[in-house]
This record gives structure tokens, C-alpha cells and sequence, in this order.
């Protein structure tokens, strides 16, 4: 499996070498914490944190 890896700039978790929102390959398998964003555009989460895609999201990265 895998290793789930979370970027440092957008906080996106992907399994991939490059982060498939920001495009940033700064990536840290560092990371604490989940946020799924199923609807971004109506979620009160996602708009506190700052997400304009669903996904899943780290809390945390360090």
C-alpha cells in the first residue's frame, strides 16, 4: 500500500509524488489529522480553512 503523503502548501493528502491540487511537490509524510470535503462550495469548514476542492485534507502538517 501506499504511503500517504500530505503537501505543505494546500495540506491535500495524496498517495502521488506531486500535490494534484496545488501542483507543489513538497510533500511530508508528517502530517496529523483528517478533514474530508465532500461539497466545498456549501461546506462551513472548508470555507474556514480555506478549501476550494473536495478531498481529503491533513489538520496538521509539520
Amino acid at each position: 500500500m501506499a504511503r500517504e503523503m500530505a503537501c505543505r502548501k494546500c495540506k491535500f493528502v495524496t498517495t502521488g509524488k506531486v500535490c494534484p491540487v496545488c501542483k507543489s511537490s513538497d510533500l511530508t509524510p508528517d502530517w496529523t489529522g483528517v478533514v474530508l470535503v465532500v461539497d466545498p462550495t456549501n461546506s462551513e469548514i472548508s470555507k474556514t480553512l480555506g478549501i476550494t476542492q473536495k478531498g481529503k485534507y491533513a489538520i496538521k502538517v509539520t
